[in-house]
């Protein structure tokens, strides 16, 4: 059985007796278990637990029976399983694994953490986060910003599954809506044991549509990159003609919005990623106006960029703060709705004016938990690569930039929180 006590996982650098040979000191990580309600993906999976226990790491997981993986998978593996939530006690050497952001507080941060963080591209609550690291001069290794160095593209990134889960969320939501006179709405998510699952429950769903799944239409924006191939890749699967999957990407979209050809549709996807502002691509006003013209029902905002996460974070802002801020990016190009929905309640209602049909939004943050083995699987294999150069991190580009960038955020956040105090 292995320790559940962390001191005893930290190797210190040996030489063996009788040789010159320097044994390495092994390297370890701690992957921390995820509080935010219905996550059940992990950074790290037994399989990539075990390729970095055979490379030299010590791998401590923390138990969760929230997590796809058993406890007993890690250990079997030969991790070293430890408390729940015990991180805030680890070694400060040990860099903290995890995926979604940590629990609301405004504890200094003195740990090295790998995580989305959603706090780099100023949305609520952003300066809150980054201040903590600042109190705890701890470093943050954000996963949305890992980048190759030659390519710039994403290390790791769960955008096809995010894609594939979306578009699986907004056809459900279409059924369902149709329902009860079209007064009905889904009812709630609930993650599937596998891709074949989730795709012959939105078949059968889409069996009750007048027409079936050919008769359905949707635009998918951003359906070149990742997340978007994977809503194509869905809207295939469950039967949809190819000509009513209509795909969009930086051309069709450079001469800006709002767009006709949105509301023209039934299922409306946004799959882009978003560093600068752009045009709109619809508006509560533009959909108004519309009027019984309108096609659209359902919009899934894969990118959720309306808003930080409420769960953590916005209330941190708010009790720093003493205001009441939107939670609204300001980069949201899709200014209909603003806030993020969750798995037992998917949609939100779009302001129509009381014209037209009605039209809901799905912007839920962590759709790939919708399939969470799958998706965590393809994640941390593709993320491998980079954790194995974790003990050359000062040297490694793909580190040395994301700390870069770390840097970067702290100092506009301490700018930005000047500035508020000032204008105050």
């Amino acid at each position: 059985m292995a320790s559940s006590a962390p001191e005893t996982l930290i190797n210190p650098s040996s030489t063996s007796a009788g040789t010159s040979a320097e044994v390495q000191p092994r390297q370890s990580i701690w992957l921390r278990c995820e509080k935010k309600p219905y996550e059940h993906r992990s950074a790290l999976t037994p399989t990539t637990a075990k390729q970095l226990i055979d490379n030299n790491f010590d791998v401590l997981v923390e138990r969760d029976t929230q997590r796809i993986f058993k406890d007993a998978e890690f250990e079997a593996v030969g991790c070293t399983l430890v408390p729940h939530n015990e991180w805030p006690s680890a070694p400060l050497d040990v860099p903290i694994i995890g995926l979604k952001e940590l629990p609301e507080t405004t504890d200094p941060l003195p740990h090295t953490h790998i995580q989305f963080a959603h706090c780099y591209k100023q949305q609520a609550g952003w300066t809150s986060v980054l201040r903590r690291f600042a109190e705890g001069k701890g470093c943050l290794y954000d996963l949305e910003f890992l980048e190759h160095p030659e390519t710039k593209r994403r290390v790791a990134a769960f955008g096809f599954h995010a894609g594939f889960a979306g578009a699986a969320a907004g056809a459900l939501a279409f059924v369902a809506q149709l329902g009860q006179g079209g007064n009905g709405s889904l009812a709630g998510l609930k993650p599937y044991t596998n891709e074949e699952a989730m795709v012959k429950h939105v078949k059968h769903g889409l069996e009750g549509v007048e027409g079936g799944a050919g008769g359905v239409k949707v635009l998918v924006i951003g359906a070149l990159g990742r997340c978007g191939s994977g809503a194509v890749d869905l809207f295939r699967k469950v039967g949809l003609k190819e000509d009513n999957i209509v795909k969009w990407d930086m051309a069709e979209t450079a001469k800006g919005g709002p767009f006709q050809e949105i509301l023209d549709v039934d299922i409306f996807v946004n799959c882009i990623y978003l560093s600068v502002p752009i045009p709109k691509f619809i508006t509560s006003d533009f959909i108004a106006e519309a009027g019984e013209k309108r096609r659209l029902s359902v919009v899934v905002d894969v990118s959720c960029e309306c808003a930080y996460d409420s769960f953590f974070a916005v209330s941190v802002f708010h009790q720093n703060n003493n205001d009441d801020s939107s939670t609204t990016n300001p980069h949201n190009p899709i200014p209909i709705y603003d806030i993020n929905t969750s798995f037992p309640s998917p949609t939100v209602e779009v302001d129509t004016k009381g014209v037209g049909k009605r039209c809901t939004v799905i912007s839920i943050d962590h759709l790939p938990t919708l399939l969470p083995r799958e998706s965590s699987e393809q994640f941390s294999k593709d993320l491998l690569p980079s954790l194995l150069q974790l003990p050359e991190r000062s040297q490694a580009p793909v580190w040395v930039n994301a700390e870069k960038l770390f840097r970067q955020k702290l100092e506009e956040a301490r700018h930005d929180e000047e500035a508020n105090k000032k204008s105050m």
